[in-house]
């Protein structure tokens, strides 16, 4: 029995029911790591010692009758930009290389108290500023399927640390795409909750405004069981918002007879991949053949939200990332003259290029002169972008589309023209702009087998529909792994 090829909550039953114990579990997790990732990449840093800890607490409280959830005993990873207390927290970058938090993020709290074992700390673009994972301090993270390719980003090390089967599940974060991305790239399922769903407490932020925690599983079940425990209301986070309606699980239900499908056509237009095209209106006709009514519409201002998020994201990012200056924590350059020499030497040393690029972005975007141009004007797009969402969901309850143009990019590709990056994001950075909920699944493969994404979005806290949605098309699809763990007789 390979518990590792298991769903997050296949193994939670298993472990419930005694057949495994929380300790064979988590040393299947650590194994798979040590066996696949030094080929993927997939982690900054793997708590073997303290992992092994965690799961005979949990074990001492399943049998004593205190922990009772799907998920108690699973293995999970966590991304390394939310705080773990007493566990290197890197965002994947060289000036928190040496940073171990005091506290630890209140998502990855909540999974604690339902007995998850944390195994390690996935890796990510610096400070989560990529769609690749190719920016990490740490060296890029490979795609599973196939190992030329990127896994996505910036949550890159979840989406492959799940799809080469080393953990059940992981937590990944979302300011324009980057969970659902990179499920889409390493063919798995990933949400990106509401805004104010799940609490930002700890996430070391990137763009306040944007950001959003948020599970990378093998199947909509897993990201439905999940989410329901990651969704408190918390008074820590000022843009937490106080909800009753979190039985995500009870929205498992394989009907969408009478459910109104919208599909807006500026998302088929120019630069898609004929075979993300195919397999995403191949999976509207399935919708369809289900009993959704499907129809297309205009969603217009499609073509503005990759312009306004970088620039709320960038000017975010540049007021966020002043704290990392090499007096309190982190990274401090060796040989200064004085205070302003330290702070220049020791940001010129411990940021990478892409973060210094999109400092500098959201700099110049707030200076004097430039905020009434740019940004404020950025501001109005996003609240217009909001309309156009309100007004569609008017009509629809759910907005299907693709998640990416293309398929997983080759290494490399897209670092040398940053443009090609940002522009790959044009399908999923208007979902944060507008803060709204979106789900990434599987929904087929292009011509050379890599995995094509199918996006899901739904209306402001009405996950249900989304989660109801992607599990009825999920019914009339198998979860498929990777060529390479299966070149492998894993």
């Amino acid at each position: 029995m390979d518990l590792m090829s298991m769903t997050a909550v296949e193994l939670g039953k298993k472990i419930k029911a005694g057949e495994v114990t929380v300790m064979e579990a988590t040393e299947a997790a650590l194994a798979r790591i040590q066996a696949l990732d030094s080929d993927y990449n997939c982690f900054v840093t793997v708590d073997a010692e303290g992992a092994r800890k965690q799961a005979e607490a949990v074990q001492k409280k399943m049998d004593d009758g205190e922990l009772t959830g799907p998920l108690a005993g699973v293995p999970v990873a966590i991304k390394d930009n939310m705080c773990t207390k007493g566990l290197l927290t890197t965002c994947s970058s060289k000036i928190l290389s040496n940073f171990y938090p005091t506290y630890t993020a209140e998502a990855v709290v909540q999974l604690e108290k339902a007995g998850a074992v944390i195994v390690g700390k996935t890796n990510m673009d610096e400070f989560a500023m990529g769609s690749t994972t190719e920016t990490s301090y740490y060296g890029e993270t490979k795609n599973p399927w196939d190992i030329t390719k990127v896994p996505g980003g910036s949550s890159g090390g979840s989406a492959a640390a799940v799809a080469a089967e080393e953990v059940p599940y992981a937590l990944g974060s979302d300011t324009g795409g980057s969970i659902r991305q990179p499920a889409a790239f390493c063919g798995v399922t990933g949400i990106k909750p509401t805004y104010g769903r799940v609490s930002r407490y700890g996430l070391i932020a990137y763009g306040s405004s944007l950001d959003q925690i948020g599970p990378l599983a093998k199947d909509v079940t897993d990201c439905a069981t999940i989410l329901e425990i990651i969704s408190t209301h918390d008074t820590k986070d000022s843009t937490s918002v106080d909800r009753t309606d979190t039985d995500f699980t009870s929205a498992l239900v394989d009907d969408v007879k009478g459910m109104k499908i919208g599909i807006p056509r500026d998302y088929f237009g120019e630069g898609i991949d004929p075979d993300v095209k195919e397999q995403v209106l191949a999976a509207a006709k399935t919708m369809e053949e289900k009993g959704a009514v499907v129809e297309e519409f205009d969603l217009s201002l499609v073509e503005y939200a990759i312009p306004a998020y970088y620039i709320i994201a960038s000017a975010e990012a540049s007021s966020n990332l002043e704290r990392f200056d090499g007096v309190k924590y982190g990274y401090r350059t060796d040989e200064y003259t004085d205070l302003h020499n330290m702070y220049k030497k020791t940001r010129s040393e411990g940021f990478g290029a892409e973060v210094k690029r999109r400092i500098m972005l959201g700099s110049f975007t707030l200076s004097s002169g430039y905020y009434d141009a740019y940004y404020i004007k950025a501001l109005k797009t996003k609240a217009l972008i909001k309309k156009a969402f309100d007004k569609a969901f008017e009509t629809y309850d759910v907005i299907l589309g693709p998640v990416a143009p293309t398929t997983a990019l080759k290494l490399g590709e897209s670092l040398s023209d940053p443009l090609k990056m940002y522009l790959g994001d044009i399908y999923t950075v208007s979902v944060n702009l507008a803060g709204l909920p979106g789900i990434s699944l599987p929904c087929g493969y292009d011509r050379n087998g890599m995995p094509v994404g199918l996006q899901l979005l739904g209306n402001a806290f009405d996950e249900k529909a989304i989660i109801r949605a992607a599990y009825a098309f999920e019914q009339t699809r198998s979860y498929q792994r990777p060529n390479a763990l299966t070149e492998r007789g894993l």
